[in-house]
């Protein structure tokens, strides 16, 4: 229920209102910083973030180590407002610190980054031809060159460990369109729909499917490779994300690791059973490797020994934020251990030591992500990094750590990690030259009792320049998800600080069914829309409302998806505490969104069953707190933002 980042430019203006080249090779074109970036004197004077800075951040991303972790390659995108474009550059720094440097200037986006197995050389994907296409150049930036000539575009690869195999990631079409299928009608504007699900996300069916390729790196030419799912209607990776991390090579190169739901039509739509597929390369057969777990199980990582694998599994059918278990099998004995079985969160973005001894991962902890490791033979866990920051990867080569971290006061850069002491180095700056020039709000760590006696960890986001005399507007922040936690994300979408400089105090609660705080906690949002959750966001409004420098009179709530939602159940229940409402892309009539939406697992599971279940207690209760049936108590000004690509929650709902 995450929606696209685009509403970050309306929703800042609305805050800020409430105040008062050859397709063979091209030469290494290295330019200093781009003007782009650099603050207006209108915004160095002010010394408060707008929404015009925050499109001149610089955003870290794919941060990949040189095998001999001396050397990380990472992505950092710009956007021109002027052009009305963004481009993704490449830029590599020392582990040892030092000034990044950057290596790829196309103007375009040069995304998918990865090292050779030797570490002399770097691939990468660019559009430079006119297609997305492989390109290789050394590990300084120079001799870049197209080194694949696929027919369409390529949407992701990877290089195996060794060897010279790589697998590409590419749209197949197997389906016949309304014009191909009736050739009598070639100009027709149809679309024939007999099945689930017709629609994903933000795009309808187009009758093409992601599959994975085999082929090999020779001579610096990259051919069309084999299909290893043809003729299968299914996509890998999965649906909307098409994440390259579903997919890995094992360690020897022999074979291919990928996930994929092989259902289609309504048993797609109604389930979240995917699986983990390995790929023998020689004997061309595919084995199935999560037979009988029936919910998400997908980014599966070989050990570096090639004796083991690794994936994240969720155990509820149907549930798609469910724990995050981190399973490991004995590719030779086929046992199956569930290695985080007593740890009650979440275990995501892991790959394996050097010694295959442990797996580092990320997980939250109140309301913060991250870095931990696990013993794969104690499943002893050890907690490596603390703070008040989200750590959104972790990967290692040579006994070095590196991740991307962010907070609600620094966009993402990246820093080394100590395994022994989890001290940090940061070894990018990228955003350096705004923050030195632009004040952020303060970030306050509260706890409010909720109406059933238990504590909830609720941000508060102060105004730059803070006066504790002075009395401030206060904004109720709604998460979205449902399950979605409030944890220190710097967002380009809903951006506090942005909210902050205007002057407001952000009271941003981590309310029942977020993540990070158990699974009891997690779990207790399902099927008590409108519930107990509801009244989280009224105790922390009811308790920080208290503080001298709030003022109680000027209170607002905003939020979007089910962020949306609560503002619109809010609406019909503040009993006067609010005096205006910002709802983005929520949901209104849960009965109209249960026919409408495309994932219907998750209503299924959320919502508990069909509005129709008269005898369904579950889904009565979750229908009878659908928003559209408390209209008649709405007294204060909503506004409502919504788009029309928006198939989870369209905008009719």
């Amino acid at each position: 229920m995450k929606k696209l980042f685009l509403f970050a430019l309306a929703l800042s203006v609305i805050i800020a209102g409430c105040k008062q080249k050859s397709s063979e090779s091209t030469e290494n074109k290295i330019t200093e910083k781009s003007p782009i970036d650099s603050l207006s004197k209108q915004e160095i004077t002010e010394t408060r973030i707008t929404p015009e800075t925050l499109w001149k951040f610089g955003r870290v991303s794919d941060a990949q180590l040189s095998p001999d972790g001396k050397t990380v390659i990472y992505n950092v995108t710009y956007y021109d407002i002027k052009k009305n474009k963004g481009f993704t550059d490449i830029f590599s720094v020392s582990t040892d610190g030092g000034e990044p440097k950057k290596i790829t200037d196309f103007g375009g986006h040069e995304n998918n980054i990865r090292w050779s197995a030797d570490g002399k050389s770097i691939y990468f994907l660019a559009t430079e031809s006119g297609s997305s296409q492989i390109w290789k150049m050394n590990a300084d930036g120079s001799n870049q060159k197209q080194v694949s000539f696929i027919d369409g575009d390529l949407n992701g690869f990877e290089l195996a460990p060794s060897g010279n195999n790589l697998f590409y990631i590419k749209d197949v079409k197997l389906e016949q369109t309304p014009q191909e299928k009736y050739s009598d009608l070639p100009n027709s504007n149809v679309m024939i729909i007999t099945d689930l699900m017709y629609r994903h996300w933000n795009n309808w069916s187009d009758y093409s499917y992601s599959h994975v390729f085999l082929t090999k790196v020779e001579n610096d030419k990259i051919e069309a490779g084999k299909d290893i799912l043809e003729n299968e209607h299914y996509d890998s990776p999965l649906s909307p994300y098409f994440d390259n991390a579903e997919i890995s090579w094992s360690s020897d190169g022999k074979y291919i690791a990928y996930t994929c739901k092989k259902l289609s039509g309504k048993e797609y739509a109604i389930s979240t059973n995917s699986d983990i597929y390995i790929y023998d390369i020689e004997k061309g057969i595919t084995e199935n490797i999560t037979v009988g777990m029936l919910g998400y199980d997908k980014n599966p990582v070989f050990s570096n020994n090639g004796k083991y694998i690794a994936w994240q599994s969720m155990e509820t059918p149907g549930y798609e934020s469910d724990k995050d278990r981190l399973f490991v099998m004995n590719l030779e004995t086929k046992e199956r251990r569930y290695l985080t079985e007593n740890f009650d969160q979440n275990a995501v973005s892991y790959c394996w030591t050097n010694n295959d001894s442990e797996i580092l991962f990320v997980s939250g902890t109140k309301a913060t992500e991250q870095i931990y490791k696990i013993n794969i033979e104690t499943a002893e866990i050890t907690q490596i990094t603390k703070g008040v920051h989200d750590y959104n990867s972790v990967s290692n080569a040579a006994g070095v750590i590196i991740g991307e971290k962010m907070s609600m006061s620094m966009a993402t850069e990246i820093f080394k990690i100590d395994e022994a002491t989890g001290n940090e180095t940061q070894l990018t700056f990228t955003n350096k030259h705004i923050y030195d020039k632009v004040q952020m709000g303060k970030v306050e760590e509260r706890w409010v009792k909720t109406t059933d006696g238990k504590q909830m960890l609720t941000w508060l986001i102060l105004p730059p320049n803070f006066d504790s005399t002075k009395k401030y507007p206060a904004l109720l922040y709604c998460q979205g998800g449902p399950q979605s936690t409030v944890s220190q994300f710097f967002s380009y979408r809903w951006n506090f600080q942005i909210m902050a400089a205007n002057d407001y105090v952000i009271i941003a609660p981590n309310r029942r069914g977020l993540p990070s705080f158990g699974q009891e906690w997690n779990a207790q949002i399902s099927g008590d829309y409108g519930g107990q959750n509801m009244k989280d966001y009224l105790s922390a409004t009811d308790e920080l409302k208290k503080e001298p420098f709030i003022d109680e009179n000027r209170l607002g709530a905003v939020g979007a998806s089910y962020g949306g939602f609560s503002v619109f159940w809010l609406a019909g229940h503040h009993e006067k505490r609010f005096k205006a409402f910002i709802a983005h892309c929520g949901m209104f009539n849960l009965e109209s969104q249960y026919a409408a939406t495309e994932e219907m697992f998750f209503v299924n599971h959320d919502l508990g069953g069909a509005y129709w279940e008269k005898n369904n207690a579950i889904a009565q209760k979750s229908y009878s707190n659908s928003p559209h049936k408390f209209v008649q108590n709405w007294d204060t000004p909503i506004m409502m933002i919504t788009g029309g690509y928006d198939f989870r929650i369209p905008y009719t709902e």
